[in-house]
This record gives C-alpha cells, structure tokens and sequence, in this order.
C-alpha cells in the first residue's frame, strides 16, 4: 500500500513538472494574441532579471526596472496610484541627481508625473511613448515646502503655463527666469536625448535665453506639455535592444520649423470625405507586434520588492560648450521632421 502511494505521488510530480513546463511554454504565445496595453496595464510589479530597455520608447517594453522612491531630496512622485513611477536604472539615478542639483539654482524641488508602468509597454490610458522606462514628466508645478499625503498627490492640479485666453502664448504672471533655468539645466545632462514643451514654451525660450544655447535644440515643441515638461534619455551606452530615435537636427531649433506650430496647419482638423465609409476603429498594438522579448518579459516572474532597489547610474554631465546661436533660416515655416501628428489626445504623449 505503501509503495502505491509512493507510486502516485511520483506520478503527480512528474504531471505537475509536465503542466508546468508547457504552461511556461504557452504563456508567450497565449500573451501575443491580446492587446498589449491590456497585458501591460494590469501587471504590478516589474520582472526578474538584469535592467533592459527593448524596443522603441513608444513600441516597446523593459525588464528588471526600478521604482522611484515616493520621495526623496528635493522631489516628490505624484499620482501614486497609476503605478507609473518605474524606470530603468539610469534614469531613476538621473532624476535623483537632477532633483537635488536644481534646488541649487533654487527651485524648491520637483513633482515627478509618469516614468512607465512595471514592465513598460503600452498603457491603457494616456501616453504613446513611455514604455522602456526612459522618459519621465515632470511637473512645472513646484514642490510644496512638506511631504504631501497619498491623497493630496492624488488631487493636487497641474498648473499649465499659458495664457489660455490666447493662441499659444506663455502666461507671464506664472513663466519665469527660473522656470527657463530648470528645463535648460534639464537639456544640460549628456544622457538625456529630448526634452518636450509646448511650442509656446519653446518659443518664450528662443526669445528670452540670453545665456548658453548649446543644449537649445534638444528641447522640442509638441502638442500639450503646457503643464509639464518630459525628459527622454537616450538608449543606454551598449544597449543593442533599445531602439534609439533619430538624432536631433543641427541648430538651436529657433527657426521656420518652430514657426510652423504658430501657422493653421498643425491644429487643423482632418479634412473628411462626406461620402466615405466610416472608417473602422485603428487596430490595437497587440503583444506580439512588440519585440519578440517583451513576450516573455509579460509572464517572467515578479522581482521581489527588495530586488527593486535602485542601482547608481548616473553620469556627471559634461560642462557646457560655448556656441553661437544659429539664425532662422529664410523661407516659410515648415514642419520639423521628428513631429508626429495630432492624435485623438496629443497633449497626453
């Protein structure tokens, strides 16, 4: 009797290791055949493993990422329930340094919006981009002089710089010196790629900066970001899965292609044919259109929380370069290249 039931217990083993190992097997498959932002949006925690970006920063997903402490010297996360505060390495190290070095210019700290979601990947609401945890939001709200409560977090309002009484015009009774200082000291830091505002930021900017215009081209215009401003990182050095983005043209950015954003073309509607079919809704990005990893990475075991601490990779910026500003070229306005199109929500990329 002894030895049957020795017998069947070896045998559920054996079955159970079996399940196993085609459960394992079918998981990726069974992933790829959902929407993405479904599969991403509902996970909680971020993989095991080393700290990787893959893909594109609005195609694409991470693994082995990081949280941002709730708060830290001179910033505080907001909005903590989106679950939206993880990041790879690099750019948790890099709001932390850049947190403190801007109280020395003496902004009172910083309010972090969205980083990405646990595993990166597309998001059920809000952003395109986002998703190999190297952009992050920052706010142009300044830090209150306390820890604010989960809650306060919850409901404290953005604050947008423009005067929304008129066509894209910076309010001056909120825009300041300091607030140019911030975002040019932002644009300073050698790993960071982009920096998005509004266009009538940029141009306040272009206009008003008298000092060093080195790093004036990396900060581009864009639909929304009136009320923040977002901080892309470039792939990491050595990073063969991370697909960076074209590089930022030549020049401070001051010219006909920031004077297209002030021209009807980019606010104006679609033109629809009356006569044409309703189009059918877009196709949701499914997992499967991601890079082959993400798969895995959906269905990869949780890291512990205590493997989620953050990992020191910054890198001191590089002293800023004297250059002459470049002129406008001559010509009407035109489109810059690497500006996508309004979307049904633009001010949410």
């Amino acid at each position: 009797m002894r030895l049957k039931t020795m017998a069947a217990r070896r045998l559920s083993l054996i079955a159970f290791s079996v399940v196993s190992m085609i459960g394992a097997d079918l998981a990726p498959a069974f992933a790829q055949d959902q929407p993405a932002k479904q599969v991403f949006g509902h996970i909680d925690l971020p993989s095991a493993g080393p700290s990787k970006s893959y893909g594109s920063y609005a195609k694409g997903c991470q693994s082995g990422a990081v949280a941002l402490p709730t708060e830290g010297e001179g910033f505080q996360a907001m909005r903590l329930s989106r679950n939206r505060r993880w990041g790879q390495p690099q750019l948790v190290s890099f709001i932390e340094r850049f947190a403190q070095d801007s109280q020395k210019i003496g902004w009172p700290g910083l309010l972090i919006g969205d980083i990405s979601q646990p595993r990166g990947g597309p998001m059920l609401t809000g952003h395109a981009s986002h998703q190999i945890g190297l952009d992050v939001d920052i706010w142009w709200r300044k830090m209150p002089d306390h820890i604010m409560s989960a809650q306060e977090r919850e409901d404290t309002p953005f604050i947008s710089m423009l005067d929304k009484s008129k066509f894209l015009t910076v309010d001056d009774r909120k825009w300041s010196p300091l607030n140019a200082r911030l975002v040019m000291m932002a644009a300073s830091y050698p790993q960071v790629e982009r920096i998005f505002v509004n266009p009538a930021i940029k141009q306040k900017l272009c206009q008003s900066w008298t000092g060093d215009r080195t790093f004036m081209g990396k900060i581009r215009p864009i639909y929304g970001h009136d009320e923040h401003f977002h901080v892309r990182l470039s792939c990491p050095a050595g990073a063969t899965d991370c697909k960076p983005q074209a590089a930022v043209g030549p020049g401070d950015g001051c010219d006909k292609s920031l004077a297209w954003w002030f021209t009807k073309e980019p606010w104006a509607a679609p033109k629809k044919d009356p006569n044409a079919k309703p189009p059918k809704p877009p196709r949701p990005m499914m997992v499967s259109d991601l890079p082959k990893a993400c798969a895995a990475i959906a269905v990869a075991p949780s890291a512990g929380r205590s493997q989620t601490a953050v990992q020191s990779a910054y890198t001191t910026p590089a002293a800023p370069a004297t250059t002459t500003p470049i002129a406008p070229s001559p010509g009407g306005p035109v489109p810059p290249a690497d500006v996508p199109r309004p979307s049904a929500r633009p001010s949410m990329n």
